[in-house]
């Protein structure tokens, strides 16, 4: 459980690292736009390869298609919720996010990642070790994420201090999230773990296409299309390591 923990808190280093940056430099918006780019890329291989393939050979195509729905229209209603109190701009790398949402970026933020977290501490139950294409997928979607919602806040008046405890305790959350799911896996039915699995895979593409890619072409423009493809070649090659 420890290990998970520590494998989920590895895969969101990236969202105080990112605020880091944010408060040190100026990265230019294209450069974010290609990377969360080739993040979604990397997150739609680890999917594929690390969750649906591996449930749809324990419960069948059926039941994965169940668990795909069932994830993406619970992050679904959850993103609703969530851009209804503003954190709908919580990838935007123009750091134009509405001051006084920062509570709304927490809860976007974490929406966003729990269902990774859990995977990945699923993954050392499941596949006998943690899955590396899924941790660094997580690792480079968050890191964009980071910088763009950092600006918009430190333009509006949250502290340095106050904007790192932030991105730090969001950190922990990960981490606790990726032992739940080990310790949720760990002494799951194989049915009930492929089912997790694909929950987690519903809300992950559910997310992609919601807000990560969208910001990710709007910002990087047509060189996204090959950095994502780029993106899932290397995830592909990564999960020969799993």
């Amino acid at each position: 459980m420890l290990e998970a923990a520590f494998w989920g808190v590895a895969s969101a280093i990236s969202l105080p690292l990112g605020a880091f940056i944010a408060l040190r430099w100026r990265v230019r918006r294209r450069v974010l736009g290609l990377i969360m780019g080739f993040g979604a890329g990397a997150m739609i291989s680890a999917v594929a390869f690390d969750l649906v393939q591996e449930a749809i050979e324990v419960v069948g195509t059926g039941r994965v298609a169940i668990g795909l729905a069932v994830g993406a229209l619970t992050f679904f209603a959850g993103d609703v919720f969530i851009d209804r109190r503003g954190g709908k701009e919580r990838k935007s790398v123009s750091g134009e996010q509405q001051e006084g949402n920062s509570k709304a970026i927490v809860l976007g933020t974490v929406l966003d990642g729990v269902p990774e977290s859990i995977v990945i501490g699923g993954s050392l139950v499941v596949g006998g070790g943690v899955s590396v294409a899924i941790v660094a997928a997580t690792f480079l979607s968050n890191l964009p994420e980071s910088l763009a919602a950092s600006v918009g806040l430190v333009r509006f008046g949250m502290s340095r201090g106050r904007l790192l405890g932030m991105w730090f305790g969001i950190v922990a959350i990960s981490g606790l999230a990726a032992g739940l799911g080990y310790a949720l896996l760990d002494t799951a039915s194989p049915n009930l773990a492929a089912f997790f699995q694909t929950f987690a895979a519903g809300a992950m593409l559910t997310m992609l296409a919601d807000t990560m890619m969208p910001e990710a072409y709007e910002d990087g423009g047509n060189p996204v299309g090959l950095f994502t493809v780029l993106g899932f070649v290397v995830a592909l090659w990564l999960h020969t390591f799993d």
